[in-house]
């Protein structure tokens, strides 16, 4: 904190904020305090938790740094998650950029619900106001520089961009977290995304067989619902088709081209 100025930075667990954390450590970047929104231990990438867990919170702690990790709740006190909104029984919103039967993504709360809000109630809990509002710091690096956003959305907030201040692109950044002795993160989002690639499905399928049937699983649960509200299926990648179907019982992962593939490594998702 410099001055009356409240900063925090949202660490999405991802090579972007990874490197951001880094950067604090060494100096290079005025931040004390890192910010991990949990979506849920049924929802985040495992290999994500286990990452922060293991890796960046202890390197965090080993530097000064705080390193904080928040979690929405429900009204009675309870922890809520992504899987668990979309799998409650009696709920009707999914919540997640899940494909209609026209192509076009549904309606996205997710990153507002579990990420956004939580990190405003903390700085707000906090003592942030409009009047002197905190600085969130968001790890977008320089080839993602369409995704900055000038205004917060939050009254008591206002956004930095300190790895685009610092002319920084991914490969940089993971080459930050290498000469810092850290091993590199896995792409961070939740294991149900629709932003994966069909590459990432495939790979899903072979590597991680029982989350991607836990996904398969997913698709139904939700069509069912839909069904029984008169409503169109809805799909987990633009193939509109089912998840089993898209992908394939082969090995071969250059089945599948590569793909421009968002994910959640800015802590704020893609919002």
């Amino acid at each position: 904190m410099k001055g009356n100025t409240l900063k925090a930075f949202s660490y999405g667990g991802g090579v972007q904020s990874t490197a951001a954390l880094v950067l604090a450590a060494q100096g290079t970047i005025d931040y004390q305090t890192f910010l991990f929104c949990n979506v849920g231990a049924d929802s985040e990438n495992p290999e994500t938790l286990t990452y922060v867990h293991e890796v960046a919170q202890p390197y965090a702690q080993a530097h000064h740094l705080n390193f904080i990790e928040l979690q929405k709740r429900r009204r009675n006190g309870e922890p809520d998650s992504v899987y668990g909104r979309l799998t409650r029984p009696g709920s009707s919103s999914i919540g997640i950029p899940i494909r209609l039967a026209n192509g076009a993504p549904g309606n996205r709360t997710c990153t507002v619900d579990f990420k956004i809000r939580v990190v405003a109630h903390w700085t707000k809990q906090q003592g942030a106001t409009a009047e002197t509002p905190a600085v969130v710091g968001l790890g977008i690096s320089l080839d993602e520089f369409q995704r900055m956003r000038s205004e917060s959305g939050i009254p008591h907030e206002r956004l930095a961009y300190p790895l685009i201040d610092l002319r920084l692109d991914r490969a940089s950044c993971i080459e930050i977290i290498q000469r810092a002795g850290l091993p590199v993160p896995p792409k961070s989002s939740c294991w149900f995304c629709h932003f994966h690639s069909l590459r990432t499905w495939q790979t899903m399928r072979h590597q991680q067989p029982d989350l991607f049937a836990k996904a398969v699983q997913l698709e139904h649960l939700i069509n069912d619902k839909r069904t029984q509200q008169g409503r169109d299926h809805v799909w987990l990648t633009n193939k509109l088709k089912p998840l089993q179907h898209v992908t394939t019982d082969l090995v071969q992962a250059d089945l599948f081209p590569r793909e421009y593939e968002e994910t959640c490594e800015s802590g704020y998702c893609m919002v």
